[in-house]
């Protein structure tokens, strides 16, 4: 039996998608500011970077400490998700996330992949 495959959370890409989710928190909450008519929209910038700021510092323990580990027959992650592989429909990337779809429509992210590529293309060869 061969030794499980580990999918842990990388620190630079959660970095890297807080920050491109602050950018459009930035963007959106100026954006409702200058919809309503305030006339301070600049406001929404900071606030929308502080809000994600934040939830990011917040959450960063435990979606950093995420790990999904694949063996010949099932993929197990948090929660705990057990998946058998036999029951995986689609393999897709989603930014720094691979979204497993399973064959009943049940849906498990695999979040802050340093190459989610590389994540996808090992759980396929699995399913093979």
């Amino acid at each position: 039996m061969a030794d499980p495959v580990t999918f842990t959370a990388d620190k630079s890409a959660y970095i890297r998608t807080n920050t491109w989710l602050a950018a459009f928190a930035m963007a959106g909450a100026m954006v409702v500011l200058w919809l309503v008519g305030n006339p301070y929209i600049w406001t929404g910038a900071p606030a929308g970077l502080a809000a994600v700021g934040v939830r990011a510092w917040y959450l960063a323990s435990e979606e950093l400490s995420n790990t999904w580990k694949m063996s010949e027959t099932t993929l197990t992650g948090p929660g705990p998700r057990n998946v058998p592989l036999n029951q995986i429909e689609a393999v897709n990337v989603m930014g720094s996330f691979v979204q497993i779809v399973t064959k009943g429509g049940d849906k498990h992210l695999i979040k802050y992949q340093a190459d989610p590529a590389a994540t996808k293309a090992a759980i396929e060869r699995a399913i093979r």
